[in-house]
């Protein structure tokens, strides 16, 4: 007598279908948020669609980027915090495309998770919705792929895909730096999406922190210091550009200052930055001296608390920093163009903001 085979469903696989279907329910009111009028079809379609409005440019040029969070995630792991990465995300793709001046139009999101739990992803959207309301762009597709035999049941991944448009005529590259410019910065609120591996060996393996610890020197704790959301830089940057020349733009991402600023620097130039124009927050001592980090590893792997850059004619310094101040934000500073090797030079060394009061 043969044995009856029970049959097999996807759930059986670790696929849960039904799962996938709550959390697509859940979510759809924070995607439709971001909808502006050019977003032809709700969310569930099987390709999202967009009409462009090219009436006020001449010669449109799209701009593209898709990044990802890095192991910042780790922290949204362990804090079961979920609703900051998003905008981190976001904000990433955002101001890497506006370094070429670049206005956002949309964003597609992927997410991949070992096990989907549909308030998991719906805390992740609303990050998504929320970084881009913010940066002025919809959110029109994604897809979320359950894959139990590819990631742990309670971890997942989150990328996206951003397009943006410019006219050719105003695209920013660089080409258009000259000696004697001044390189412009603006605060970072921390780490930002960089630099996190190291950082989380610095706090726990290396001080034996946990998350909920208070981070020595720091005033707050180690999730709170850590998961400080990506700052978008889009909407301050599109009024400075109307109001004076911006030569070029950098995002300080992977890599620091050292790695980025040459990206935009032409042939025969190079960026002499002087670290006494800044005071680095807190967090980044914390790191440096409980890692025993040098200085040279400290400005290749984290922004150092200037998370954008972008370099001016010396004569619009006092324009720049009145319309930066009117707007309620600061900058600093941080260097000049000179003749060189098209690297980035160092004068002065790190400091730190005093944080005894």
């Amino acid at each position: 007598m043969t044995q009856e085979k029970k049959p097999l469903t996807y759930s059986d696989a670790g696929v849960d279908i039904d799962a996938a279907t709550t959390a697509l329910s859940g979510i759809k009111d924070l995607v439709r948020r971001t909808y502006t009028e050019h977003v032809l079809r709700d969310i569930g379609t099987f390709g999202a669609m967009f009409q462009l409005d090219l009436q006020n440019y001449s010669e449109p040029v799209l701009v593209s980027s898709v990044d990802g969070v890095g192991t910042k995630l780790k922290l949204a792991f362990m804090t079961g915090k979920h609703d900051t990465v998003g905008v981190d995300l976001v904000s990433h793709c955002v101001n890497d495309i506006l370094v070429q001046g670049a206005r956002p139009l949309f964003f597609l999101d992927y997410f991949a998770v070992g096990k989907l739990k549909p308030e998991v992803v719906i805390e992740v959207v609303r990050g998504l919705s929320a970084g881009c309301r913010y940066a002025g762009c919809a959110l029109i597709g994604g897809e979320t792929a359950e894959m139990p035999d590819m990631y742990r049941e309670d971890e997942y991944d989150l990328a996206g895909t951003i397009v943006g448009i410019v006219d050719r005529s105003k695209i920013i590259d660089g080409s258009a730096i000259r000696e004697g410019d001044i390189i412009v910065g603006l605060p970072s609120t921390g780490l930002h999406t960089n630099g996190y591996s190291l950082a989380r060996k610095i706090c726990f393996e290396v001080a034996g922190l946990n998350p909920y610890d208070a981070m020595p020197g720091v005033g707050r704790t180690v999730a709170e210091a850590l998961m400080e959301p990506h700052v978008s830089y889009a909407k301050l940057m599109q009024l400075v550009m109307r109001v004076v020349e911006v030569r070029g733009m950098a995002h300080i991402t992977g890599g620091g200052i050292t790695d980025n600023l040459p990206r935009i620097l032409p042939e025969g130039l190079t960026a002499e930055i002087d670290l006494n124009a800044w005071a680095a927050p807190p967090l980044f001592r914390f790191l440096q001296e409980t890692g025993n980090v040098e200085d040279k590893e400290m400005l290749r792997t984290f922004n150092m608390g200037q998370g954008f850059l972008f370099v001016i004619p010396e004569d619009q310094t006092g324009r720049v920093q009145e319309t930066i101040g009117l707007a309620g934000q600061q900058c600093a500073f941080v260097g000049k163009i000179v003749p060189g090797d098209g690297k980035v030079h160092y004068t002065g060394k790190l400091n730190y903001a005093d944080t005894s009061n």
